[in-house]
């Protein structure tokens, strides 16, 4: 597991997280500071405070607190000590450092013009862990495939936070690239990929060179804004897959109907508990009204991995690969 993430933190912070049970500590999804409040880590969906020795406890006080000086601390080492040169990232209210962990901020925004210009008397940490899960796409990416076209469809991804999109998304790179398709039939390739990695997440890429394992023939372009960043992989690098995490704006959606005139298959992401859900979005509705997406998967974490519902374009229900629990609508 790549531990240089606990970098970031302070010493006397990190001194507690090594001191976490190895099975706790290699499941690290998010260790959050606030300053003033207990500290927290998340681990497998289970949230515990540490204690000023480094053990777990549910007992906020009985557990260590960050002050001001850690949380100025941490501030330093996640800029670099300048902070000057990350006020894009302060305005959008998170830092992502090498190896793909993002950094979300909080504190008091500054306005001007009634939008955010930049934060300041950040104060609430939270320190998202990325790592790779090969293997976690196995089970969608055969329901994915188009057999006719030698390629995979058009596939909106949904689901709320934290439950794995992007770490989904990063293994689906990996297999298309490769030509891992998962089933017998499918003897074609692997497909030209292209990442759009805005947020420097799904490739966790330090100075251009993607960290994570995306497949031997995909490119990824980091830290573009997901709309111009599809259209330059278009026309520069002939993709036959795009792949975006998190598409919500109106330019994302014109970007995704130029990549269908382009001949190019899309996989995405969006947050959302359901289809029906995401079609209500203004910026989103065309793209649904013109059944852009060929398959939808909602996805949901659960003890035993990643479990999904799929739809096809015309919202007819197709799959259940794994999935437990209520029954949910489209």
């Amino acid at each position: 597991m790549d531990q240089s993430w606990l970098t970031v933190f302070p010493d006397n912070i990190r001194s507690l997280l090594v001191k976490l049970p190895p099975t706790l500590f290699t499941g690290l999804e998010e260790v959050r500071i606030r300053e003033g409040r207990p500290l927290e880590v998340n681990a497998g969906g289970r949230y515990y405070f540490l204690t000023p020795e480094g053990g777990l406890t549910r007992d906020g006080g009985a557990a260590f607190i960050p002050g001001k000086q850690e949380g100025n601390r941490l501030l330093d080492l996640i800029t670099n000590h300048s902070l000057y040169t990350m006020e894009e990232e302060l305005r959008k209210g998170f830092i992502t450092i090498g190896g793909g962990h993002r950094i979300g901020l909080a504190g008091r925004t500054v306005l001007s013009g009634g939008k955010v210009e930049h934060l300041r008397d950040i104060s609430g940490f939270n320190i998202r862990i990325a790592r790779e899960v090969r293997g976690i796409a196995d089970p969608l990416l055969p329901q994915l495939l188009d057999f006719k076209h030698h390629s995979v469809y058009h596939t909106l991804i949904l689901s709320p936070p934290q439950q794995g999109k992007t770490t989904l998304i990063r293994d689906l790179a990996r297999q298309i690239s490769a030509g891992t398709w998962g089933h017998p039939e499918a003897r074609w390739p692997g497909l030209k990929v292209a990442i759009i990695d805005e947020r420097s997440e799904i490739a966790g890429s330090r100075r251009g060179v993607p960290s994570f394992d995306v497949g031997p023939r995909t490119d990824v372009m980091d830290g573009c804004p997901k709309a111009e960043g599809m259209m330059m992989m278009i026309r520069s690098m002939s993709p036959e897959v795009l792949i975006v995490d998190e598409i919500g704006r109106a330019e994302d959606a014109e970007a995704l109907a130029e990549a269908l005139h382009a001949g190019v298959r899309v996989i995405a992401t969006a947050h959302g508990s359901s289809v029906e859900e995401l079609s209500s979005r203004p910026a989103l509705s065309k793209l649904f009204a013109s059944s852009f997406f060929q398959m939808y998967a909602v996805l949901k974490r659960t003890e035993q991995g990643a479990a999904f519902r799929l739809w096809d374009g015309k919202r007819r229900r197709v799959q259940d690969p794994g999935w437990k629990g209520r029954e949910e609508h489209a």
